[in-house]
């Protein structure tokens, strides 16, 4: 998908660059501080997708959209709630509440590229995968690969047949990433892949050998 990102304040507009250049299928081709040269530049060039802050001057982000004729995709990026409502009304893909994470910047993106294949016709296939910021490393990992999933604060480890992952994330941004119909949480700690599971027990799960805690709240969701 072919983006662009306005926004009034230099410095979120380098969040989003640095964010975009994580995302597989998205090309972020301009971006823009004046809202006026944004919309001159959507006259001339195709865009699939613009990220917008809402509060700038001369134009609202709102305002910004409702003045295009033929609009593309939109996710507004504020530091305010108060719009959220009335973003949606214009049909937003989705709301940003700055400071974003990788892991909610990820979610909204999955969300614009779905809806974008649905418009388009597009027959690809559901994707299938991530990429894991370990370091100072981006890690392809496969959804088929991950056994589970354990959380300890605001890190998450990606536990795999072959390795284990480490990541800077917190279990529910974890959980936004990771298919729901492949992946169950099963402890305020583990979310574990459902096809993995060789044994269920009244407190616990068994993955390869691995006895993973089921919390009480969540026994009763755990349907494989």
């Amino acid at each position: 998908m072919r983006a662009i990102a306005v926004d009034d304040e230099p410095m979120a507009l380098e969040v989003v660059r640095t964010l975009a250049s994580k995302v597989p299928y998205l090309d972020l081709v301009s971006s823009f501080t004046d809202a006026f040269q944004a919309l001159e530049y959507l006259q001339k060039e195709p865009v699939d997708l613009i990220f917008l802050d809402i509060k700038m001057p001369d134009i609202t982000g709102l305002e910004f959209v409702a003045s295009l004729q033929k609009k593309p995709l939109v996710i507004f990026t504020t530091a305010y709630s108060e719009h959220a409502v009335t973003s949606f009304e214009l049909d937003a893909i989705d709301y940003l509440l700055k400071p974003f994470s990788l892991a909610r910047f990820v979610k909204a993106c999955n969300k614009a590229q779905e809806l974008y294949q649905l418009r388009n016709g597009s027959d690809a296939a559901v994707k299938d995968f991530v990429f894991l910021k370990t370091g100072y490393e981006q890690v392809k990992v496969y959804f088929r690969e991950i056994l589970y999933l354990e959380a300890a604060g605001n890190y998450v480890t990606f536990v795999l047949e072959d390795k284990k992952l480490l990541t800077r994330m917190t279990i529910s941004e974890a959980s936004d990433i990771v298919p729901s119909e492949n992946f169950i949480r099963v402890h305020r700690s583990y979310i574990v892949a459902k096809d993995r599971i060789d044994k269920i027990e009244r407190h616990q799960v068994t993955i390869k050998g691995i006895e993973i805690p089921v919390g009480a709240s969540y026994m009763q969701h755990l349907q494989v």
